[in-house]
Formats: C-alpha cells, sequence, structure tokens
C-alpha cells in the first residue's frame, strides 16, 4: 500500500486513521474492536480529524509506546503485523507512516479497564454487558473456515488460480508462499502440512471432494408457493458447485435469467426497463449467504427459490456472533472473515456491515419492503419481495420470452427463460462472472448524453462535467443517493457534494424522492 493509496481510503469498517500523538489507552480501545470484528488496518502518523501527514519517524519515544500497545494495554494481547510506508510530512520531511494490520481474533479482547469494543461501520463502539455476553460466546469456538482439512494436501489446491488472486491484490510472490504464508491457509504440524477450510473452498481444484454440500443450488417455482407430489410446481432446479467464487458468479448470473423484466415506454420517449430484482439486491443476498454460511453444518447446502413474487435464500446456520433480526441493518459479524476478505477483493463485498442497510435503501426507493429474515433450525432465511410484488392487481399485456420486441408502451413483466437440459445442469462458461458496472447500460448513456448537451456544458465547468460523469458511472439505477454517496465517489468534502447534487438536480440528471427525507434523490434517466 502506497501513502497515496492510505491517504484515499475511507475510514470504514476495516480501516481507521490516527495521529502518532494518540495515547496507548485510546489506541487500545480501536486495536481491540477490530481484533473483535472484522479485523483491520489502523494507520499511525496521520491525523484522523485533518488528515494532515505527522508521520511516526521524529517520534521515537511515543512510536515504542504504540508498538508496544497491542501486548501492554490489550487483554489478552492482540497479534499484530507492522509495515512501515513512505511519506513526506507536513513539514516537508521525508518520514514513514505506520499501518498496524490487526487479524480477525477468536478471543475476546478487552483494554486495561477490562472494557470491550467492537467496530461498527467507522466507529470502536463500547459493549455492553449483554453484548458482551454475547460476543464471547460466539467466540467460544474457533472459526471453522481455520480448521484443517483431513487428508487434503497442497496438490488440492489451484496454483494458477491462486496466482490469479495474487496478481488481483498485487502479491509478489509466489502462490505456494501466499498460502503458506498468509491467513493460516497451510500451517505446519508435527512435520506435516495441514490445509484449512478456506484454502479448500476459496482456492480448492474440486471442493467438493471434501465438502459434497458446499453448493448454491436455485429451484424455480411456478407460482407463489411450493408444492409437491402430483402438484409439484418445480420448473428448475440447478446446482452451481467448484470455488465460492465461482459458485457466486453462476448464481447471480443465473438469476438475472430467469427474473422477469417489465419493459415500458418512459417519459422521455425511450423504453425503460425495470428488472425484478436490481443488481445489488439479487448479488448481496448470494454474496451474504455465501459468506456467512456456517460451513461445519455439512448435510445441507445454500438454496435460492424463486418464486413468482420473491426470493428466499436459505442459508445453513445461525445469525452469526451479535447480530440478531433487530439489528441486522446496522450491526455486522463475519462467521468467516477470510472468506470475506477474499470476495470483497473481488468487488462482491464493498464495505463490511453496509449491504444490508444499501439493500434496503434501494428496496425503499421503489416501494418495496426490507428484507424479512427468519432462523429456524440451524437455516437462516432471507426474503425479499419481487417488483411484482406491489403490482400484483396490475393487469399486464402479455407474457413475452427474452429480446421479443415490444409493442406500445407498459409491455409485460418477460422471464428470461434460458432452457435447460435435466436437472442439476452447470452454467456455462460464458455465463460466469458479473459485467461491470458500467458496461453497455442505455440509461447510462441517456444521462451522459444529457450532461453532455450543448447548454448544459457551457454552463458548467470542464471540472464539474468530470465531477458528474464519474458519478454516474459509479451509481446504480435505483440506487438512494445522498451527498455520502457523492463525498465517498469523489472522495471530496460534505460542502462540494451537496453542491454536485444541486448541479445534478438542475440539469434533471437526478430526481428528489418525495416522502424519504431531504437530501435524498434518484437518477433521472
Amino acid at each position: 500500500m502506497t501513502i497515496e493509496e492510505v491517504m484515499a481510503k475511507d475510514e470504514k469498517q476495516i480501516f481507521d486513521r490516527k495521529s502518532i500523538n494518540i495515547k496507548p489507552a485510546d489506541l487500545s480501545d480501536t486495536i481491540c474492536a477490530f481484533a473483535n470484528a472484522d479485523g483491520g488496518t489502523v494507520a499511525i502518523g496521520i491525523s484522523d480529524k485533518t488528515r494532515r501527514i505527522e508521520g511516526v519517524d521524529y517520534h521515537t519515544e511515543q512510536l515504542n509506546e504504540i508498538l508496544r500497545t497491542p501486548i501492554d494495554f490489550c487483554n489478552p494481547t492482540v497479534s499484530v503485523t507492522t509495515e512501515m510506508i513512505e511519506c513526506t510530512n507536513y513539514e516537508g520531511k521525508q518520514d514513514h507512516v505506520l499501518l498496524m494490520h490487526i487479524e480477525a481474533s477468536p478471543l475476546l479482547h478487552s483494554n486495561q479497564a477490562d472494557e470491550a469494543f467492537i467496530r461498527v461501520g467507522d466507529k470502536s463502539k463500547k459493549l455492553d454487558f449483554n453484548d458482551r455476553m454475547t460476543l464471547m460466546y460466539a467466540k467460544g469456538v474457533r472459526y471453522y473456515e481455520d480448521e484443517p482439512v483431513a487428508d487434503a494436501t497442497i496438490q488440492d489446491l489451484d496454483v494458477d488460480f491462486v496466482r490469479s488472486y495474487c496478481n488481483r491484490i498485487g502479491y509478489s510472490k509466489s502462490p505456494e508462499e501466499y498460502v503458506r504464508e498468509n491467513k493460516k491457509f497451510v500451517t505446519v504440524k508435527d512435520g506435516k502440512d495441514q490445509i484449512s477450510v478456506a484454502a479448500i473452498l476459496l482456492f480448492g481444484k474440486n471442493p467438493q471432494l471434501y465438502f459434497p454440500r458446499a453448493f448454491i443450488r436455485f429451484i424455480r417455482y411456478d407460482g407463489v408457493e411450493a408444492k409437491v407430489g402430483r402438484d409439484m410446481n418445480v420448473v428448475k432446479d440447478v446446482i452451481f458447485e467448484g470455488r465460492i467464487l465461482e459458485q457466486v458468479e453462476k448464481a447471480v448470473d443465473f438469476i438475472k435469467i430467469q427474473m422477469k423484466e417489465k419493459t415500458y415506454l418512459g417519459s422521455n420517449g425511450i423504453f425503460v426497463t425495470e428488472e425484478e430484482y436490481s443488481e445489488f439486491v439479487r448479488t448481496e443476498i448470494v454474496v451474504n449467504a455465501a459468506t456467512h454460511r456456517d460451513y461445519g453444518i455439512k448435510g445441507t447446502d445454500i438454496q435460492i427459490k424463486m418464486f413468482d413474487d420473491r426470493l428466499e435464500v436459505d442459508s445453513p446456520g445461525n445469525f452469526a456472533g451479535m447480530v440478531k433480526k433487530e439489528n441486522i441493518r446496522y450491526t455486522h459479524f463475519s462467521r468467516n472473515p477470510k472468506i470475506a476478505a477474499f470476495l470483497k477483493d473481488y468487488g462482491y463485498v464493498k464495505e463490511y456491515g453496509e449491504g444490508v442497510d444499501r439493500m434496503c435503501k434501494e428496496l425503499e426507493a421503489v416501494g418495496l419492503p426490507d428484507p424479512v429474515y427468519d432462523n429456524n433450525t440451524f437455516i437462516l432465511k432471507t426474503t425479499v419481495n419481487s417488483a411484482s410484488y406491489k403490482a400484483q392487481s396490475a393487469t399486464f399485456a402479455s407474457i413475452q420470452p427474452n429480446g421479443a420486441s415490444i409493442e406500445g408502451q407498459n409491455a409485460s413483466i418477460q422471464p428470461n427463460d434460458a432452457p435447460i437440459e435435466g436437472q442439476n445442469a452447470s452454467i456455462e462458461e460464458q455465463n460466469v462472472g458479473i459485467q461491470p458496472n458500467d458496461a453497455s447500460i442505455p440509461w447510462k448513456d441517456v444521462l451522459l448524453e444529457k450532461l453532455h448537451e450543448k447548454e448544459v456544458a457551457e454552463e458548467l465547468s470542464q471540472k464539474e462535467v468530470v465531477d458528474i460523469e464519474t458519478a454516474i458511472n459509479n451509481i446504480e439505477i435505483m440506487q438512494v443517493i445522498t451527498s455520502k454517496e457523492i463525498m465517498q465517489i469523489l472522495s471530496c468534502k460534505t460542502t462540494k457534494a451537496r453542491y454536485i447534487l444541486k448541479l445534478m438536480e438542475t440539469n434533471d440528471i437526478i430526481i428528489p424522492i418525495k416522502g424519504k427525507g431531504k437530501g435524498k434523490y434518484l437518477l433521472n434517466p
């Protein structure tokens, strides 16, 4: 990581900045909070209030105190690794910033005053007695993903895939060095290699050899309920095997071709297609299931059930850690932190703890209820209503296969059914992978055309045009937009974000959301 990358990062679930002048007792709160949650990195030598680069080289005594903090001020000791990155401090001198990397811990850590904290978003939250007890119980066992897989050897790992992952994250050593030196994927005990569960699930040549039910199953029902016997109404039944990344990619792609779409002529004379489930929502529920399932429950699989009015996802396991039905929108705990970190490297996990909240916002923006969570008999069920849920009483025109021409306005919801021979068919290679957010999306072209109209372009500076273009290319069609989103996209302050929003509204690129509070918008293609 370079100093430029450190400065560009926002303080989030797994990243924080601290001044070199921070008291070790205060720093211990942050270190314990990271260790008790998903792990993370603390950059020391940068003011967390002003982002001024102070450096650490000219503060030897204070630096030594900080380096002892995980040992002297945390109970039990928190395991950390450190890294020095070059920088120029605010006085123009060559200096270094200290990066303190903290792994998620199976233990509960507290400060010298026996206070325990957990990372929630960009804050370290002090735990009350009940939350502390819940977290202690949740951490009463090791992470199952770290357990060794009996009889597995390093030959069970796909070296070429590990190499491609190393290239993705900028790891310069060999694939074997990566799995041996990072995250305990491969350890040695009594002279024998031990391959972890996470290593097999993420990098294995054939994970189902050791975990036969570690796959995702998609079931499509005709109607709004599951029937059995002579009335069985299953019309698709497909299994996605392979590594976790392959399963997620295939499942998300397959939902897209199975869901319905409603196409109609918009007010601007351009055909608009509304999907039953937005890209973010359908991806999030699959990623959550794969990330947080209890892989120690080996007798069942993840099941995605599509009905005419909803998606249901059944994932083995209970709510993880401190997460409950009542707080899932704002509370995050990883049952499998290494799997979560891996999917984050592939862009499926944006920021820890924000996925459910964003999913709720997108559903609210289109008038749909929040996801429903139900934990029963070691299965966590997530239910998301489709766009047709709110329009069940509406009368649509005919149902047409995907790709058919649309006659007139308000054409009907259309299935994208691509026939599959037999059950449990695998998806062809060309279906693997999610297309980039900005790839050939017509509504983005419409918005960019608005932006570049002569009258609009002449009123805006070149920098303003570039900022608005950047915003358009990083916002999804049904995403709720506030100044917070613009601040994250442009790495700017609140004042500029609000100014950009005002320009976008004035030029008809966004529209305010009625009844949802001041300062919330949607794109207006």
